[in-house]
């Protein structure tokens, strides 16, 4: 699959710093997507490819079944898509509407308690070693708003896209980018939040509804294809 059709996307929508509420002047606009590959291209000896990354525009799109994988797995980048205010979504398909009606079914609780918290420490380990630059700043937001989206998605089964105090994040950012040790008790903070918070997640998310979705995606893109030959009443006529 080269390249992906505007009707093979099922959901696309503005993600990053600028659904955050976290943009400042000059930050890119990013995108993130779902598309659904022709259901009989992945029956062939070469699958589609599963992701499209572009720049100019920075668009990031995940077929239909990767981007399940990745959701169940409590990947915070894939799961944004599914939590999307509404006036963020560009694109936004009846299947891609009824995956937002089943997003509950994606989440468990040790999947998001570990994949967020894992984010935020993959983001402190960038920090170390660097110095005081504005990459530093947005590594430093980026791990506390994880952390802090990572235990109100474990506490209440939702997951806020919008930060609420914009400013308390670029301070922080600012904070760290001076001292980059100033990261770490906020990440100590949350690993200790999340042992004494109390979940609503199941210990196991609930595959059947997601499974049951995946599979109407397959019958919607599946187009039948003709016999070129006899064969098949041949086959049918043999003994």
């Amino acid at each position: 699959m080269g390249r992906v059709t505007t009707h093979h996307v099922l959901l696309s929508g503005i993600v990053g710093s600028t659904a955050y509420g976290l943009a400042h002047a000059g930050s890119d606009v990013d995108r993130l997507g779902m598309f659904a590959a022709p259901t009989e291209a992945l029956h062939g000896l070469h699958p589609p490819r599963e992701s499209h990354v572009t720049t100019a525009p920075d668009r990031t799109l995940h077929e239909a079944a990767k981007w399940c994988r990745l959701a169940l797995g409590g990947n915070p980048t894939a799961m944004e898509l599914a939590w999307l205010p509404d006036d963020l979504y560009e694109v936004r398909t009846p299947l891609g509407e009824e995956l937002i009606g089943i997003r509950a079914s994606f989440l468990s609780a040790k999947r998001v308690r570990d994949a967020y918290l894992g984010y935020a420490t993959q983001q402190f380990r960038r920090l170390e070693g660097r110095g005081s630059d504005r990459r530093t700043a947005k590594h430093a937001r980026h791990l506390k708003r994880l952390c802090h989206q990572g235990l109100e998605l474990y506490a209440t089964g939702r997951l806020e896209i919008r930060v609420e105090d914009p400013e308390e994040y670029h301070a922080f950012g600012e904070r760290v980018a001076a001292d980059p040790a100033a990261a770490l008790p906020v990440l100590r903070h949350y690993e200790t939040a999340f042992d004494e918070t109390r979940t609503v997640l199941p210990d196991q998310p609930d595959e059947a509804p997601v499974e049951a979705w995946l599979r109407r995606v397959r019958a919607h893109f599946y187009t039948a294809v003709a016999c070129a030959s006899c064969s098949c009443s041949q086959a049918s006529s043999m003994p």
